[in-house]
């Protein structure tokens, strides 16, 4: 009886854990979204993007809706498919450095962005985001059937599956620059694009990355369950009830859609697929739910700070993924130090 009584104290006291890191994150993530709707070429104050926003002032109503409100919804669209991607690959690899480029996801982004670029000659963002994201999803299907395989015949697990896929990228990547070298006019296009930008980015490019990443949370959020007993192992997630081989091709096909719907709009923007997860199980635990929550938020919080920082750090405008290189690496640092010393706090407490 103690024990029954126990437990709900425990599960409660649990979850208020969880609620205070995703509210404060939530919270922070507003004042974020307004700084990228007031800060740019030209200031606004928090009134007059109430008033941009209400359309009670046409020049503000110009600057906020026309060029921060869908900067903004670029931002919080990638960086939230960004983490989430990063949340499903360490678990689906059970590698603590993996991110969203394996599979090759990243690099069939990029070349599916070349081939519009060079093949069919497009020119804006909004007309090849789609194949960016088409061949974001080839490559990452691919990727993951290839791997599937090839772990089937060797039992190599999930060291099989990072193998495949850093393959799989190394080979589209060279595939990229193939293309890339015969034209001049279109490398000079891909460069802008690859640094990863919020720059640019218009309501076409917002909504036509939408639907994509909105169905990969909601595949995310159903395979979350399946997740938390695949990071104890196959054979442990199998014991308990949870079919492994339908877990892992929804957090494939997940993964696919996020990262490329996210590359191909903003760029192979880096550290956020791979800090924000860490920071995210630091935060809230082993739930891939809590873990995904956070995820939401964090990511977009990351992206859109480094992209305010970048209209201002410089009398032009330093592209966001440069200053997510610039603070994701001291985070991750910092992170990966605290995990040593607190696995090594429980080894020893363990001996």
């Amino acid at each position: 009886m103690p024990v029954a009584r126990l437990r709900p104290a425990r599960t409660a006291r649990g979850a208020r854990n969880r609620a205070l890191p995703v509210g404060a994150s939530a919270i922070a993530l507003g004042l974020i979204v307004i700084a990228s709707l007031a800060i740019g070429a030209r200031d606004l104050t928090p009134v007059e993007v109430w008033h941009g926003l209400t359309r009670t002032d046409a020049i503000a109503a110009a600057v906020v809706w026309e060029q921060r409100v869908p900067r903004t919804a670029v931002g919080l669209l990638a960086g939230a498919g960004l983490a989430v991607a990063g949340v499903l690959m360490q678990t689906l690899t059970r590698n603590p450095l993996a991110d969203p480029r394996i599979f090759g996801v990243a690099a069939g982004a990029s070349l599916g962005v070349v081939i519009g670029l060079s093949v069919l000659g497009l020119t804006g963002i909004g007309q090849y985001v789609w194949l960016g994201i088409a061949g974001a999803l080839a490559a990452g299907l691919i990727g993951y059937a290839v791997s599937t395989v090839a772990a089937r015949n060797t039992g190599g697990g999930t060291v099989t599956y990072a193998l495949c896929g850093a393959a799989l990228d190394a080979s589209l990547s060279a595939m990229v620059y193939a293309v890339l070298a015969t034209d001049v006019h279109s490398f000079d296009q891909y460069r802008f694009w690859a640094v990863g930008s919020l720059a640019g980015r218009d309501a076409e490019v917002a909504w036509g990355m939408a639907p994509f990443l909105l169905g990969g949370l909601v595949l995310a959020l159903l395979a979350a369950r399946g997740m938390d007993g695949l990071q104890l192992g196959a054979e442990a997630a199998a014991g308990l009830g949870h079919r492994v081989g339908l877990t892992r091709a929804t957090a494939a096909v997940t993964v696919a859609l996020l990262t490329g719907a996210a590359v191909a709009a903003a760029g192979p923007i880096g550290f956020i697929g791979l800090a924000i997860p860490h920071l995210a199980r630091w935060a809230v635990g082993a739930s891939h739910r809590a873990q995904i929550a956070l995820s939401l938020m964090l990511g977009p919080c990351m992206l859109l700070t480094a992209d305010v920082i970048g209209r201002v750090i410089v009398p032009g405008e330093a592209p966001a993924g440069i200053i997510c290189a610039v603070i994701g690496a001291p985070l991750l640092i910092v992170l990966v130090r605290r995990a040593r010393q607190i696995y090594g706090s429980q080894a020893s407490r363990g001996r």
